[in-house]
């Protein structure tokens, strides 16, 4: 499946409009260099060559003057000039999530290029999955950049600090560079030459580079920065500090949530994105379980002999302010639950008898009462492997729903579930075989049931809807070394790696087909 691109939608070619005017008046220029020159051996040969970076010719109050005209049409607040007549170069873009963004600042690139002779930019990013997510969307959108601006030549890649050439070429071209960098990769910078190692590769010298800093040669470019959610790039000191040591032309700041608000250019708020039709509200399916707070809800989380008194930490529904909440208590040997949970008359009777503490065997019981808890047990609460299957059982019937509407007309619809851990997906036995895990199969079982509702018929024409279920789902997760599943933290490179499948295989979830 080839995704295409609609290159004329009214509110994106406002956005782009509204960045490319903050320059209005530039001449098409550049500014030019020197760079350390290497032999085919990568060895330094004693000369060099030159470099082409970003040149800005406006005076801060013909910017503030584009700013306010700028400002005007779109009905946001005018900016000024600082007490000493400065200009902070920050541009502010507020585009509702699922509007295009990422599109209108790659095409916002081109245009800068196309009238001011821009040609070098860094895209900074917070995270593994937005970087994976920036650099599929370079990829599927290069023919359509390419066919849009008569084949006009540029690069793109991800800063690796293994791979400093790219640098070093990001500076010597004379024509678009564009760099994806997250912020953890320069965020750690030390002016102490004593602990240097410490600073990212990116802030240290490197003989490959003639003793140079990597971070020089992206500085002599004046690049102009673009943040993807600034909310969660530039949030402490040290991030900001960062961003500054790129020496930036001008930072673009583009999200749907701003912590800090610069000069604002452009706004899609969420009310202006659905009132255009950009974006659906969302929907909440609520799982409420009737009298749920009704019944005398204890769980036993752990016990503790090693002072005295002998403690157990439980876990009940207390009364408070009129309202009833799940709270963590500690307790010990002739503790009245009843007393507890604020005079909840469902306690009465849970009075703690004994605290038993042997490993394997741990339990509390009560006087009046016959239930034992053993450890990690609960009573009175609703199971969790049940609330799941609930969950994923109107999961499924949604999706059903949105395919009958929608796949007539060519609409391919997705459902995804977030876990909580890989081994509830899928798990391996003794030989290393890999097992359908309980929710695996809690899915196949509903969706079994569901499919053969009659309404569905049309959408199982031409499909064995016996063996369909095993099909229709399945997981990304990171590997291990033997090629097994596992949990990880979300920030390692196995998850960019998993991030990469995922982004890579875009057009194939997306395809009717596979």
């Amino acid at each position: 499946m080839k995704i295409q691109f609609d290159p004329n939608l009214e509110y994106q070619q406002e956005a782009i409009k509204s960045v490319t005017d903050i320059f209005e008046g530039q001449e098409v220029c550049t500014s030019n260099f020197s760079v350390p020159s290497f032999d085919n051996n990568g060895l330094y040969n004693n000369e060099t060559e030159l470099g082409y970076g970003n040149k800005l010719h406006l005076l801060d109050d013909e910017i503030v003057e584009n700013l306010n005209s700028i400002q005007l049409q779109n009905g946001l607040k005018q900016s000024k000039l600082s007490a000493n007549n400065k200009l902070s170069k920050d541009f502010t873009v507020e585009m509702e999530t699922g509007t295009g963004k990422t599109y209108v600042y790659l095409k916002s690139i081109f245009e800068m290029h196309k009238q001011y002779g821009f040609t070098k930019f860094i895209i900074v990013v917070p995270s593994i999955a937005i970087k994976e997510g920036v650099n599929k969307t370079l990829e599927i959108t290069e023919a359509h950049f390419k066919a849009a601006f008569q084949n006009t030549p540029y690069d793109y890649f991800t800063y690796n600090s293994a791979n400093l050439e790219q640098v070093r070429s990001f500076a010597t071209n004379d024509y678009i560079q564009i760099m994806v960098i997250n912020i953890d990769a320069f965020r750690r910078s030390f002016s102490d030459p004593s602990k240097e190692t410490k600073a990212n590769i990116i802030h240290r010298t490197n003989d490959k580079l003639s003793g140079y800093r990597p971070i020089e040669f992206i500085q002599s470019t004046n690049p102009i920065v673009i943040i993807d959610e600034p909310q969660s790039v530039d949030t402490t000191s040290k991030s900001k500090e960062a961003i500054e040591s790129l020496n930036p032309l001008c930072t673009i700041r583009y999200s749907a949530t701003h912590r800090e608000k610069h000069h604002m250019v452009y706004k899609l708020d969420p009310v202006d994105a659905y009132n255009k039709q950009l974006v659906k509200q969302i929907e909440v399916a609520e799982f409420k379980v009737e009298d749920g707070n009704n019944k005398a809800y204890i769980k036993l989380l752990s016990v503790d002999n090693k002072k005295s008194p002998i403690t157990a930490k439980v876990e009940i529904d207390v009364m408070k302010g009129g309202s009833v909440s799940r709270k963590k208590l500690t307790v010990k040997q002739s503790d009245d639950l009843f007393d507890r949970s604020g005079g909840r008359n469902i306690y009465s009777g849970y009075i703690i008898n004994d605290i038993y503490c042997e490993e394997g065997a741990e339990y509390i019981d009560f006087t009046s009462k016959p239930d034992i808890l053993e450890l990690g047990q609960a009573i009175g609460g609703v199971d969790e492997d049940e609330r799941k299957r609930l969950q994923i059982r109107k999961t499924i019937e949604e999706h059903l729903e949105k395919e009958l509407r929608l796949t007539k007309k060519g609409i391919k619809v997705l459902s995804l579930f977030f876990i909580d851990k890989v081994a509830n997906y899928r798990w391996y036995d003794e030989e290393g075989n890999a097992q359908q895990g309980k929710y695996a199969l809690i899915f196949e079982e509903e969706y079994n049931n569901l499919i053969r509702k009659p309404k569905y018929r049309t959408l199982f024409e031409d499909v064995d809807i016996d063996t369909i279920a095993e099909k229709v789902h399945n997981g990304y997760f990171s590997i291990d070394k033997k090629g097994k599943v596992k949990d990880t933290s979300g920030k390692t490179q196995d998850d960019e790696d998993t991030y990469s499948l995922i982004m890579k295989e875009k057009e194939k979830l997306l395809a009717r087909t596979g």
